[in-house]
């Protein structure tokens, strides 16, 4: 079957947005279409979306995800600078460990939720999301006057999610990087190609992601992982919008901006506000906590036929009058119903409140649900 590559002119003019080290391979794999996240492509989908889905949950997909950018943090006060950065505390954070953590401004809003690994005791990596975190902790690290090096290195991960993901991790590494707990991170080699494989992903299925550490190696490392992949039928694929929602999973920039905190959005469990060290954004969450919150996400169900994952933030309604938004929208082929979330007032975000949503194809009826959708104790991921 002879691809024809995306016309990259049709988004990209100048040398301004970055390509990964994956991004010839997705071309010749047959990417039909890219987005843009932190100023470089992101492979949208390659077959339609609900197959993709179909072929995450039963056996192996493997994504580029160059796009989550490291922010290293390394010298004499890393750890400091690192607990300032963040209200989770990395006081047992131990070294080969990840954290899920959030970066909060002085008023509490969200910067970024990037995954943190501790590469050494004073060396760290912040896996970050849709926004500069590279700047912010240059900020922080002068006016904090700490001795620190900020940079952003040569890495470039790339992730395997799917149940399939465990044997083919194992066929590439061995089993003890098969087996890690989850969360937990190896440093490895394959072919002589320099990585670091963590146990994390953005599914809500078993999965791990693989960091190139030398950027000129990424055709090398795609292809040996697709030969690799071959026997557990592993294709590429974009990001799963349904798998991710139905996780409960955030999309930083959708679901949570700078304007929202980590207790509207549900993120309250990684803010420790008794840590020992100071952090940015302590005194304004402190108050948030005790003031409570006007607002927070909610899941929701909306009724009527499938709907398309929604582009723009749909107004929600109760009685006639715009109440909140609907961050993120779609239809769930294994449920088989619309689910999503909505910032709504507190007192409208109790479970079984009926509400009305603006959607292009009319007002439908929705109801507030627990959230996540599947696997709320995420057993899955952590099988």
């Amino acid at each position: 079957m002879v691809v024809t590559p995306f016309d990259m002119g049709l988004i990209q003019r100048g040398a301004r947005l970055r390509r990964s080290p994956y991004f010839d391979a997705t071309q010749r794999y047959g990417c039909r279409a890219y987005t843009v996240y932190n100023h470089t492509f992101l492979p949208s989908f390659y077959d339609d979306p609900v197959t993709e889905y179909w072929h995450l949950i039963d056996n192996v997909a493997i994504w580029d995800v160059g796009v989550e950018r490291q922010v290293e943090i390394s010298g004499p006060d890393a750890y400091r600078l690192t607990q300032r950065l963040t209200p989770r505390d990395l006081s047992e954070c131990a070294v080969g460990q990840g954290k899920y953590v959030l970066i909060t401004a002085d008023d509490g809003g969200i910067i970024n939720d990037p995954v943190l690994v501790r590469l050494a005791k004073d060396r760290f990596w912040l896996s970050l999301a849709d926004s500069d975190v590279l700047l912010w902790a240059k900020g922080i690290a002068i006016s904090s006057g700490l001795d620190v090096e900020i940079e952003e290195p040569d890495v470039w991960p790339l992730q395997l999610q799917g149940p399939k993901s465990k044997p083919l991790v194992a066929d590439l590494f061995g089993e003890r990087v098969s087996s890690m707990p989850y969360y937990a991170f190896s440093e490895a080699t394959l072919d002589s190609i320099p990585v670091l494989v963590t146990r994390t992903g953005w599914t809500g299925e078993i999965g791990y992601e693989i960091y190139l550490r030398d950027g000129r190696r990424g055709d090398d490392l795609w292809e040996r992982v697709m030969r690799a992949g071959k026997p557990y039928q592993i294709r590429p694929t974009g990001p799963s919008d349904i798998r991710r929602i139905e996780a409960g999973i955030l999309n930083y920039g959708a679901d949570m901006t700078l304007a929202d905190n980590p207790y509207e959005v549900g993120l309250g469990w990684t803010v420790d506000l008794n840590k020992a060290d100071d952090f940015v954004g302590r005194r304004a969450l402190q108050r948030i906590k005790a003031e409570g919150v006007a607002r927070k996400i909610a899941g929701i169900e909306i009724e009527g036929a499938p709907i398309q994952f929604n582009d723009t933030k749909w107004v929600v309604s109760e009685g006639g009058k715009p109440v909140g938004q609907v961050t993120s929208a779609i239809h769930s082929p294994r449920l088989k119903k619309n689910i999503g979330y909505a910032m709504l007032p507190v007192a409208l975000a109790e479970l079984r409140t009926s509400l009305t949503v603006a959607t292009p194809w009319g007002d439908r009826v929705a109801r507030v649900v627990p959230k996540p959708f599947i696997d709320p104790k995420k057993a899955i991921p952590k099988s």
